[in-house]
């Protein structure tokens, strides 16, 4: 078995839970919601704020084409932490166990240049990567191969060292095929078994 020389987290979904419809569906009720999303691509909104657009002014551009959902668009960026909570405790275990192990952890998370700002005043320890790959910055998101190819030239480690978690197939299969390890998240006990398995880390680490 190859070593691992890194360990890659997604963060949205991975290390904090990012349940946009969960926080709407509590505020406007699931039919409104339904609805919205239907008529508002607001997940591709998104990822022009994940590209590196501008959070507020992307957010309240996008919202002035829909009058009929104009408030409740703003309320992605007005109430944006509350789309992201809570944190994975779990996961950030996990994360802390293999820097204790002198493993080095890094992030590859579509984010936004002001989202991310502002997660990190409700989120410090987004401050304990030893990396930090966060798409607005890099200018690409993924699934596209080339934030993959510049994570590797960035990091300098080969492919088949890098081990990489993340909630979304698609993410997952462009890491595969670029010769990463991958781990499909779905809950973070699986994740831990997935460290385990590879040597990473022991259960007493983490006390599970």
């Amino acid at each position: 078995m190859t070593e691992i020389k890194a360990v890659i987290f997604d963060i949205g979904n991975v290390l904090i839970e990012w349940q946009p419809e969960r926080f709407y569906d509590a505020k406007i009720g699931a039919a409104k919601r339904k609805r919205m999303f239907e008529a508002v691509d607001l997940h591709g909104m998104n990822d022009v704020v994940d590209s590196g657009g501008p959070f507020k002014e992307t957010i309240y551009a996008w919202a002035e084409k829909y009058p009929e959902f104009k408030a409740e668009i703003c309320m992605w960026h007005d109430h944006w932490i509350e789309m992201a909570t809570p944190a994975i405790d779990l996961s950030w275990a996990s994360l802390r166990a293999l820097q204790t192990r002198g493993i080095p952890v890094f992030a590859l998370s579509n984010f936004g240049i002001g989202s991310f700002q502002y997660a990190e005043t409700k989120y410090p320890d987004l401050g304990l990567f030893d990396q930090r790959y966060i798409s607005g910055h890099m200018g690409v998101i993924k699934p596209a191969i080339e934030i993959y190819q510049m994570v590797e030239n960035d990091c300098g480690l080969a492919p088949e060292t890098l081990l990489f978690t993340d909630d979304r197939q698609e993410n997952i299969d462009v890491a595969t095929r670029r010769g990463w390890n991958t781990h499909l998240f779905d809950g973070p006990d699986a994740w831990v078994d997935c460290l385990v398995g590879h040597g990473l880390l022991e259960r007493n680490d983490i006390g599970t």
